[in-house]
């Protein structure tokens, strides 16, 4: 018959359980996730999620799992360190360590992301961000919608930063507006130089006066 101390460590297991096969579940083809139950060390893989290495359940324990139950103020969390898989392929693992209300380890949960998988998804990544070095200082275009409401947030911005509005600048300020607008590529824009007008309070044949 099993203690209260028995059933309250064969809990904690089965609530850690759960843990590993969502975990294994959310990243299928990627992660392994184990759960060993180091109360039995020579069966210890209670359950293995997406598994990358080939164990069962009821495999043995690993080094890592031996050395929790030798001493029990072995770290609690090792993680991020290099690993590797039967195979051969290269592996990142984070080892987690589970232990009861006495302070004593009764289960370990371990983590194993195949890097080799990701290694050319980042190199892809790499390569699809890349940007030409000839163009970098100037981009050629701007990849937004100049509508007329972009368009008149800019010239607000321009006339606040003028210190007025757009239709209290002098003509040196609405010119200068207008140039600066010109530049950054307003113009483009179907009916911009009468959208500008309208807010400058200008004509539209002045608008285009200024941009010369």
């Amino acid at each position: 018959m099993r203690t209260a101390a028995a059933e309250a460590d064969e809990h904690l297991i089965r609530e850690t359980e759960k843990i590993a096969v969502a975990l294994g579940r959310m990243f299928p083809g990627l992660c392994e996730v184990v759960l060993h139950d180091l109360r039995d060390p020579e069966q210890a893989i209670r359950a293995i999620e997406n598994n990358l290495s080939g164990r069962q359940v009821g495999d043995s324990a690993t080094e890592l799992g031996l050395a929790r139950i030798a001493d029990p103020q072995y770290p609690s969390v090792i993680q991020n360190y290099p690993n590797q898989f039967p195979d051969g392929r290269p592996a990142k693992s984070t080892s987690i360590g589970i232990k009861n209300s006495a302070g004593e380890y009764v289960a370990a949960l371990c983590l194993n992301l195949d890097v080799s998988v990701l290694s050319p998804v980042t190199l892809a990544l790499a390569n699809l961000v890349a940007t030409d070095t000839e163009h970098r200082e100037q981009p050629l275009e701007t990849l937004r919608d100049r509508n007329a409401r972009e368009l008149r947030r800019a010239v607000e911005a321009l006339a606040a930063e003028r210190g007025g509005t757009p239709r209290s600048l002098g003509r040196e300020g609405k010119k200068a507006l207008v140039r600066q607008l010109h530049s950054d590529g307003y113009f483009d824009s179907r009916d911009a130089a009468q959208t500008i007008a309208d807010l400058l309070g200008v004509s539209r044949a002045t608008v285009y006066n200024y941009t010369k």
